[in-house]
């Protein structure tokens, strides 16, 4: 993520333009005070932005919404708008790298990439529960695992 405008330039927001490697899935979580948009500006991303109907399962990509809808597959130009508290994830199933512009309101998620670059920089894998400590600072609630998917 590169950090276009953060929390020193306003009190609002918080804006990125992210570069998604193929297989990349950041996993659904959700924030009680935040609200996200995210527009892709380059290749697909799998977008999900809703409270799953029933048990919710460890893939978030096989979730449907109460109404039955899926998950959005959309290119250049689409855009997903996340209120506060609500679950939400997004994939690359695309062979080459997407880019995407991901806004943040309130500002500060900067701050969260920092101190989570910091956890992967000390040398060694990241500690799960320093992880699980810093996300539940920065008001996000894991909801099924980040990772990066093999694709075939």
């Amino acid at each position: 993520m590169t950090l276009k405008v953060g929390a020193e330039s306003s009190k609002s927001w918080s804006l990125f333009e992210v570069d998604v490697p193929p297989g990349f899935d950041v996993g659904a979580h959700q924030h009680r005070a935040a609200e996200e948009v995210f527009y892709v500006l380059e290749g697909e991303m799998e977008l999900l932005a809703f409270h799953p109907a029933g048990p919710a399962g460890p893939d978030w990509r096989a979730w449907r919404s109460d109404t039955g809808t899926p998950v959005f597959r959309g290119g250049p130009g689409s855009t997903m708008f996340v209120p506060a508290g609500c679950p939400h994830a997004f994939f690359n199933p695309g062979p080459a790298p997407a880019r995407m512009i991901f806004l943040v309101s309130p500002p500060g998620h900067e701050d969260y990439l920092r101190e989570l670059a910091g956890l992967f920089t000390a040398g060694g894998p990241p500690n799960p529960s320093a992880i699980s400590d810093l996300r539940a600072r920065h008001d996000i609630d894991q909801l099924t695992p980040l990772t990066n998917r093999r694709l075939t």
